[in-house]
């Protein structure tokens, strides 16, 4: 039997800030980063993974996942549902490491790395990427993944198989719509809140040309500031194409409120995280008060129980996954199937450093297995760093393409971990070569 030998964390940064690629109103000047972790097996090839930071974080980061490795080294090499669903509950019941969450924070997403390299270990011995490995598992089999403790109240396991024997219907014609036309992205490249007013324009007239029927802006700097911008690019795209706004957190809810409402004759799609995403019922509140302008969270819900929360609470109207913030794809599961028990649609957070390239699975599984809908529903896309993976993320005409390899997309090119390790690589130390 094929074991885990032996678990490699390297700590990787992209130099962002340089161009102000992904700055907000809250994160200014973010260098994408990756604590990647592989997972070497004995026989055949070896999983990967990562948890997603913007910089510094990567130092705490990647020391929370190599404390992960006594509870991975020497174990058999996952093959099944059963296998992962084991050692995901491994992961998560450390009570010393569990005990600085619980189930939040630096220690879950580094439970959420392991998971997921462990998951594409799996699927890479299954020759299948995620989605469809992931897919082809019965119900019971997709049940038995999720800790339902903290859930119960709002989603039972027997309401989750119904959920997913009901979805059995179709399956076989949504997995050949899913390689025939992708799932559908939407762009946030134009958005980003340092690009001048000219880039803007040009990046929101080259997203609609490229086939993208959503934007998003982000916000929350200068209200001044953001109707000047919501202006230009309203004008730029015209009435047709949507517009979603995102505050990154910004906001407290009466701040939100009068934002929102000064920026509604520009018809935004949503406002995503207008406050702390712990705060469910600001969300509330918020969503109370602004509809019909939708409010949308996930990228930084740490937990299925904030998600049961907001969900209850009807916080929220798009929810949000996150392949790296939450426990990795069993967590992930549990979330999308809470989200379909409640009929909110989800619209993953991508971009960063290879969000884009796991969330794609996660959607087109929600797609196939458990929603059955692509309605109201897209991934977000950012045209960021995709050169830097062996199975890169690729959006054509406005739509993901189902990934084709085995695994979870998440390896990166061994040129890139030589050049972009930090603090030694070639790209920290200027001698770029």
């Amino acid at each position: 039997m094929p074991r885990i030998v032996g678990m490699d964390v390297l700590d990787v940064r992209f130099p962002t800030s340089r161009e102000l690629d992904g700055s907000d109103a809250m994160n200014p000047d973010p260098d994408y980063s990756a604590a990647y972790v592989v997972l070497h097996a004995d026989e055949g090839p070896d999983g990967y993974g990562f948890a997603f930071t913007i910089g510094r974080g990567n130092d705490v980061q990647a020391a929370a996942i190599r404390a992960m490795e006594p509870h991975v080294v020497g174990l058999p090499v996952p093959e099944d549902a059963a296998a992962l669903a084991s050692l995901s509950q491994r992961l998560v019941g450390d009570s010393q490491l569990r005990w600085l969450g619980p189930e939040k924070g630096v220690a879950h997403m580094a439970v959420g790395a392991v998971v997921n390299a462990a998951w594409d270990l799996a699927a890479r011995r299954a020759d299948k990427p995620v989605w469809q490995f992931l897919s082809e598992m019965t119900p019971e089999e997709i049940v038995g993944l999720i800790d339902f403790r903290y859930l119960s109240d709002a989603l039972t396991p027997e309401e989750a198989l119904e959920i997913l024997h009901k979805a059995q219907e179709g399956k076989a014609e949504r997995i050949q719509h899913v390689l025939d036309h992708g799932y559908r992205a939407y762009t946030t490249t134009p958005g980003w809140l340092g690009y001048s007013d000219d880039k803007l324009v040009r990046l929101s007239k080259q997203a609609v040309a490229d086939g993208f029927d959503m934007i998003k802006l982000k916000v929350g700097g200068s209200l001044e500031d953001d109707i000047r911008r919501l202006r230009l690019a309203r004008e730029a795209v015209g009435d047709d194409i949507r517009i979603a706004v995102d505050a990154n957190q910004r906001w407290d809810v009466s701040t939100a409120v009068e934002w929102m409402q000064a920026l509604a004759p520009f018809s935004p799609y949503w406002i995503e995280e207008p406050t702390s995403p712990d705060d469910v019922l600001a969300h509330q509140a918020i969503a109370r008060q602004i509809a019909p302008i939708k409010v949308a969270s996930g990228e930084h819900v740490q937990n299925r129980v904030v998600f049961k929360q907001l969900l209850q609470a009807e916080a929220i109207s798009v929810l949000q996954i996150d392949a790296a913030r939450v426990g990795g794809v069993n967590e992930n599961v549990a979330i999308l199937l809470l989200a379909a028990k409640f009929g909110v649609p989800v619209c993953p957070h991508a971009g960063g450093v290879g969000l884009c390239e796991l969330v794609r699975h996660l959607s087109m599984f929600d797609y196939i297995a458990v929603s059955a809908s692509q309605t109201d529903r897209s991934i977000e896309w950012v045209d960021h760093l995709h050169e830097h993976f062996t199975d890169p993320a690729i959006v054509r005409a406005g739509y993901y393409l189902a990934p084709r390899k085995p695994g979870f997309s998440a390896r990166m090119h061994d040129a890139t971990l030589r050049r972009y390790r930090f603090p030694d690589g070639p790209e920290w130390t200027g001698e770029n070569s």
